[in-house]
């Protein structure tokens, strides 16, 4: 049987009702050279039935013996698959543009530099499109650009930047790199990468691949109550930050041995700013509802400690960490909190001359936080240039 160009994988976990939209928006493509394998992960519901009204046979249902987990069962599939493309589209998400597909493979069959092509996406509640996820974005204008910079930007907002759904990512990157990691331990903790595994993915693709973007919103997002975003973010919120911190840190040893030492620096900013905003309360909000991630700093030592970084390193991420402190304080107007960790910072390591400056402009209260501000405008619109 000759092979498609492009492998659909749909894991499918109690979400049968959802299962015939998805699958029907991938059936409705122009471009047609594809296969579609539903892994049923022992789901509980009526999926196997379901799934048996798909006539297409371009369509193959696969359920596990036992149910092997997420990451197992995204796993289980890419290996199933035959196809030179691969995309990983949950059952409760769907494709919104019949020409997403084609639009995509002719881009990266044209760019063979291209590892992986995303899209923003538009939330769906209740059946219903809302509006374009933020974090989903990157510009106005469809763009093949550097994968660095994919990575830089993601550390730059602080998060995920490409949306699971809307990925298709050539083979070679699963075979040659990585598939979803599983089993990982990370400073002595265990990892459990159903938060952030994709993530990891992306930014180690981009290590090494460009990447493509296409400025359209061209899938759908579906927030509800079985989602696995919802039931972590409100049940098991140590998994969410476990899991960051072992994403910075795994690409900052990927990025080191490669030789991206501007993506090592913005590693370890990034992680500075992962431990502040997590020892300061970081939110992660989910449909209406909001869950705070508290750490402290014997937690930050703790990890810290364990971490590859040398002490010059260590030494290097303790000071930004105070310095991003004082930046979050500075921001929801607690400036006696802002100046502490500023000095703080400055103890560490007195010759920063930019935290310096900040800590003079504090001193001059109201006038100097005008000051500030002007300055951090120009600076904005300079790069937005």
């Amino acid at each position: 049987m000759q092979k498609p160009l492009v492998s659909f994988i749909v894991p499918c976990y109690r979400l049968a009702a959802l299962l015939p939209e998805c699958v029907a928006s991938i059936l409705s493509q122009t471009f047609e050279d594809f296969e579609i394998l539903i892994m049923d992960d022992c789901s509980p519901d009526d999926t196997e039935e379901v799934a048996k009204t798909f006539t297409d046979s371009r369509v193959t249902y696969v359920r596990n013996e036992q149910n092997l987990g997420a990451l197992r069962n995204y796993n289980k599939g890419i290996l199933l698959s035959r196809g030179k493309y691969v995309w990983h589209l949950s059952a409760d998400d769907r494709l919104r543009q019949p020409y997403i597909l084609q639009r995509y493979v002719e881009t990266l069959e044209n760019h063979p530099e291209v590892g992986l092509a995303f899209c923003p996406g538009i939330s769906l509640k209740g059946g219903k499109e809302g509006g374009v996820i933020d974090y989903s974005t990157y510009g106005d204008i469809d763009v093949i650009v550097r994968g660095e910079e994919i990575i830089k930007h993601s550390f730059k907002i602080k998060g995920n930047a490409i949306l699971a759904a809307s990925v298709l990512v050539r083979r070679d990157c699963y075979e040659k790199l990585s598939l979803y990691p599983v089993d990982v331990v990370w400073a002595g903790i265990p990892v459990d990468f159903i938060w952030g595994g994709d993530w990891y993915l992306w930014l180690l693709f981009s290590l090494s691949y460009d990447v493509a973007y296409f400025a359209e919103p061209m899938v759908c997002y579906r927030e509800h109550e079985l989602s696995m975003t919802n039931a972590i973010t409100r049940e098991r919120i140590d998994i969410c930050w476990h899991s960051e911190l072992a994403v910075i840190t795994m690409i900052s040893q990927a990025a080191k041995e490669k030789g991206a030492l501007t993506v090592y620096r913005a590693c370890l900013d990034a992680l500075a700013n992962f431990y502040a905003k997590h020892c300061a309360s970081k939110p992660y909000a989910w449909m209406g509802q909001t869950s705070w991630s508290t750490i402290d700093f014997e937690q930050v030592e703790s990890t810290l400690n364990r971490s590859p970084y040398n002490e010059q390193e260590k030494a290097w991420i303790r000071s930004r960490i105070m310095v991003a402190l004082a930046d979050l304080y500075y921001s929801r107007g607690d400036f006696v909190s802002a100046r502490s960790y500023y000095l703080k910072g400055l103890k560490l390591k007195p010759f920063m001359l930019p935290v310096f400056l900040k800590l003079v402009v504090l001193s001059f209260g109201g006038p100097g936080r005008l000051v500030r501000e002007c300055l951090r405008s120009a600076r904005d619109h300079l790069v937005r240039g």
